[in-house]
């Protein structure tokens, strides 16, 4: 039976890590139009003159721009070389696919080839993108785009600095608007820190696995891991949810469709926490197989994939950087420690089973030799 589990948790662990790799792709596209941390702030200060109905606001951390027009009127955003790039109003989001911005904005790094199409001085030529009256893009305007910091953090990496004041111009009509911000270089934290406080939590939780499950301790630390699945899974599914709100998703809808899209695995193995807690909880039969499997998952996906954070200033999400940490440790804590506990159990049922044939053999032979 226990070989049987083991067997079954390798394939299950083979498919997932080939997923991955199939994956990886598409992935690595997603991540570096939203970054799992910076240590880049950017702001935006002021739309001026004020637009009763215009809001601007950073997303994924700073990584996107994103307006909403609800003036009434269409508002244009001008591109680099002076021409409409886009044009948000009452009849959705248009782009002008003669703007060399249309291009240079699909990817965070602003590398995409211009075609031959692309001409600034071109009267434009506008596509509809999208309904609604939101756009969000990338800005170069508001980012900095080379691969080494600012001489001046370079010369105090420790101090918190301002890279620059931006502007990005809008129309509003014949109006010319325009959109204020900063950004600044912020000190990131001490990644190692972070990293020996997650793995001496994943000791600890892991040492669970030590206490001999045919024990009533035993029954309680099956019961303490469960809980502690449970309480992993609610926060890897919180923290995929917080992402997709920095990223401007709109009510339940929007953050579903965010989720499905581009956090899938985060939220399938947080779930798949929760019911791998319940099941341990109710003590249930393979239940330390449960715990083991849904707790290496739940590492790889939810808390490797995002521990990024323990190395940047800025995080991806609606709250404080530092409980983002927190966050991803507690992931990476319930997510790894389980995984060793109930490795360890198994492990040890599977000595007990092995032995109970011997003891069985020597007590008959005991008996048929008196």
């Amino acid at each position: 039976m226990i070989r049987t589990l083991l067997a079954r948790a390798g394939l299950v662990a083979t498919a997932a890590c080939a997923a991955t790799l199939l994956t990886a792709a598409p992935a690595a596209a997603h991540g570096a139009d939203a970054p799992d941390g910076t240590d880049y702030r950017t702001r935006t200060t002021a739309v001026t003159p004020q637009r009763p109905g215009l809001e601007v606001r950073v997303v994924e951390a700073g990584a996107r721009l994103e307006l909403t027009n609800d003036t009434g009127r269409a508002i244009e955003v001008i591109g680099y070389s002076g021409e409409p790039y886009l044009r948000v109003g009452p009849d959705g989001v248009f782009e002008n696919s003669r703007s060399p911005a249309t291009y240079l904005n699909r990817t965070i790094a602003g590398d995409t080839a211009l075609p031959a199409e692309a001409d600034p001085a071109a009267p434009p030529t506008w596509r509809r993108i999208a309904d609604g009256t939101t756009a969000r893009w990338h800005d170069q305007r508001a980012l900095w785009q080379e691969s080494a910091p600012p001489a001046a953090v370079r010369a105090a990496p420790d101090r918190e600095h301002r890279v620059r004041d931006w502007t990005i111009p809008l129309r509003d009509g014949a109006d010319p608007v325009t959109i204020g911000g900063t950004l600044d270089w912020v000190p990131p934290p001490d990644a190692y820190t972070w990293w020996a406080v997650t793995i001496v939590g994943l000791l600890a939780v892991g040492a669970l696995g030590l206490v001999a499950a045919a024990a009533p301790a035993g029954s309680r630390a099956l019961s303490a891991l469960g809980a502690l699945l449970v309480a992993g899974g609610v926060v890897a599914v919180a923290y995929p949810v917080g992402r997709e709100l920095d990223a401007g998703a709109q009510g339940v809808g929007g953050v579903l469709v965010g989720l499905l899209s581009g956090q899938t695995w985060a939220l399938l193995t947080g779930l798949g926490a929760i019911a791998a807690g319940w099941y341990a909880l109710a003590r249930r039969p393979a239940a330390d197989f449960a715990v083991a499997l849904a707790g290496a998952c739940l590492a790889l996906f939810a808390g490797a994939a995002n521990a990024a954070v323990f190395a940047r200033s800025i995080a991806p999400v609606p709250w404080s950087p530092e409980a983002a940490r927190v966050m991803v440790a507690v992931v990476l804590v319930t997510g790894a420690g389980a995984t060793a506990a109930g490795t360890l159990r198994l492990h040890a049922n599977a000595r007990a089973a092995a032995r109970a044939p011997r003891v069985e053999d020597a007590e008959r032979g005991a008996t048929a030799g008196g």
